[in-house]
């Protein structure tokens, strides 16, 4: 069966710093990935090579088939099938919510304004924010926003849902409808990765965890039973992680 997204030997350095060290990993379709692990493991950068906002100088990366490491491959195009949910939302804020859905839609995938707006607004009601549709930015909270930014990457039809800590940058009361709304698309099967500190999220809806550290290392790999549940097969490191954050 091919992997949805595949990673061989990835590796990547900043000048002398290397900041992922032979990264290995596989994705297939409806699996859910959680990728935990210290600050400055390498996480963010490592789910940004998937879709090649971060240039990577060793291994190779397949979504879908198709080699993100060749460079003819058109890298645009991949994006336009590979959802991304960063942590700051990155919505346009001259533009109402509807423009945000839509402007993408119509510029990449070149649907009509009648398809695009269809499609943009069936996903803001999927995140529970169709009443809002002629607000700006501005005027939501941080995790309207980010379910916004969640509604505009669906309205794409991506094949794979990559999510770059979606919500470390809201307040904690707002935490929950964003992981509502991941929670519902895991259980409708959507591939996903995502790296986060939410471990409950993790623990629930995750079918595998990996776990790195500094140099940007996969220390674990494994299922989310076998990680949360067997910290003495882990590695000392993660059992150390895990110590910590669970205590909490």
């Amino acid at each position: 069966m091919q992997a949805m997204i595949e990673l061989k030997n990835v590796s990547k350095w900043y000048g002398p710093v290397q900041v992922l060290t032979d990264c290995s990993t596989a994705i297939h379709k409806g699996e859910v990935v959680v990728v935990c692990g210290p600050s400055g493991s390498g996480k963010s950068t490592l789910i940004k090579t998937i879709n090649a906002l971060e240039p990577f100088q060793k291994g190779e990366i397949y979504v879908d088939g198709v080699p993100v490491h060749d460079p003819k491959t058109d890298l645009p195009r991949l994006r336009s099938r590979v959802g991304m949910v960063f942590q700051h939302f990155e919505l346009f804020p001259h533009l109402s919510v509807t423009d945000n859905l839509t402007l993408a839609q119509v510029k990449v995938l070149g649907r009509s304004p009648d398809e695009a707006l269809r499609r943009g607004l069936k996903m803001l009601e999927r995140v529970g924010l169709g009443a809002h549709k002629d607000k700006f930015p501005g005027q939501l909270s941080g995790g309207q926003q980010q379910r916004v930014a969640i509604a505009r990457a669906l309205s794409m039809d991506p094949i794979v849902m990559l999510f770059d800590e979606p919500t470390s940058a809201l307040d904690p009361e707002m935490v929950g409808e964003v992981l509502d709304v991941m929670m519902g698309l895991a259980h409708e099967g959507m591939t996903m990765m995502v790296v986060t500190h939410e471990m409950g999220f993790a623990r629930k809806v995750s079918s595998r965890v990996i776990f790195m550290d500094v140099g940007g290392r996969i220390l674990e790999d494994c299922s989310k039973d076998d990680f949360f549940d067997h910290p003495e097969a882990r590695q000392p490191r993660t059992k150390e992680f895990l110590d910590k954050i669970l205590q909490h």
